[in-house]
């Protein structure tokens, strides 16, 4: 960005990996104390901290991703009056909620969207939800080029790039034997992940397959069940090896995806399988179901339905010659439309356009 003429600094609640995204990046960062919960006194300080920021820094264009940051951050930056104001929005906690929280999430968005120039669904089916739950805001709504909130590096979801020794010694490491089938996962490991489902379809297969859970645990904010973590814990077949900074290496030694997800806007991880050749199987949720076609690159069942997944499970497991054939197509599909370069130069013909 900064060589197409814009100056870029971001906001983000501080993090162990911001550091070296900002060197890499070369941008300056400002720590803001956004919680990814409700809660009212934190909030307002972020508040405060965000339009004392923008008021020091006075930018032309405020862009911001996440609902906590949409709404803080559209709301300082009309309250300073910038001059364009632009949110992506990626999965929406609004599907899943009810009751009072769904109430105040339905009047967070409206907030947002009401401060904002434009906003951006990253998924066409995220972009229909929008349109039917918020009519007053449908002529904010856009999508950016094919979908995708920043589409993924190709050149580094690659196959090509991942020795067969690193594969065998990976697997050797968790005793999976070579031969064996492994369904990868990857993602927090939280009951909205459809954690739950996968477990109790994986523990009703026969066969000798493994399970690899890559992500953490979130006991703090969304516990998963205690039975299903005890079989995460003690399950030979179940690998759970927490959180991974590169997570090539899992979807290499694996040789089918799993996600069945209850909401996402449009899921990277789904991006990055496919790119690295794997067929996939998702839940029939916005974002997934427009990234894999259904007997085409991979297989979509129904959400929060463990025995439809183990179904599927069970049939891609049995049948190595589909396996193949919707890994054959799993990566041409991701190449022609998200590929990284391709979304970023969508993006920055948007900043062109408006300003």
């Amino acid at each position: 960005m900064q060589e197409n003429g814009y100056e870029v600094i971001t906001a983000s609640a501080a993090g162990a990996e911001v550091d070296e995204i900002c060197k890499r990046e070369g941008v300056q960062h400002f720590p803001i104390d956004f919680t990814r919960t409700l809660s009212p006194f934190k909030d307002l300080k972020a508040l405060w901290q965000l339009i004392r920021l923008i008021k020091k820094e006075k930018p032309d264009i405020v862009h911001t991703h996440t609902p906590k940051a949409g709404l803080l951050g559209m709301m300082a930056a009309k309250f300073t009056g910038v001059k364009l104001r632009m949110h992506t929005v990626a999965g929406m906690p609004l599907m899943e909620a009810s009751g009072s929280t769904k109430k105040i999430l339905r009047i967070t968005e409206k907030v947002t969207y009401f401060c904002a120039h434009k906003v951006y669904p990253n998924s066409y089916k995220l972009k229909d939800y929008m349109k039917e739950e918020f009519p007053a805001y449908e002529n904010k709504f856009k999508i950016i080029g094919e979908g995708s909130s920043n589409g993924i590096n190709t050149d580094y979801f690659s196959r090509e790039y991942i020795d067969d020794h690193v594969i065998a010694s990976l697997r050797t490491d968790h005793n999976i034997p070579i031969t064996a089938i492994v369904f990868v996962f990857v993602g927090r490991i939280v009951e909205d992940k459809g954690i739950h489902e996968l477990v109790e379809a994986f523990l009703e297969i026969k066969e000798e397959a493994f399970l690899l859970l890559v992500g953490a645990f979130e006991d703090e904010r969304e516990p998963v069940k205690a039975e299903i973590k005890e079989a995460i814990s003690t399950h030979p077949r179940i690998i759970h090896v927490g959180f991974q900074k590169d997570i090539r290496p899992f979807l290499a030694a694996a040789d089918i995806f799993v996600f069945p997800s209850y909401r996402e806007g449009f899921p990277n991880v789904v991006l990055q399988a496919a790119a690295m050749e794997l067929p996939c199987i998702v839940s029939d949720i916005n974002g997934s179901n427009e990234i894999i076609a259904h007997n085409e690159n991979g297989l979509i069942v129904p959400v929060k339905n463990a025995e439809k997944l183990r179904f599927a499970m069970e049939e891609l497991l049995r049948k190595p010659k589909k396996r193949k054939e919707l890994a054959a197509k799993a990566s041409p599909s991701i190449l022609e439309k998200y590929d990284q370069q391709k979304v970023w130069e969508a993006i920055l013909e948007e900043y062109k356009s408006l300003s």
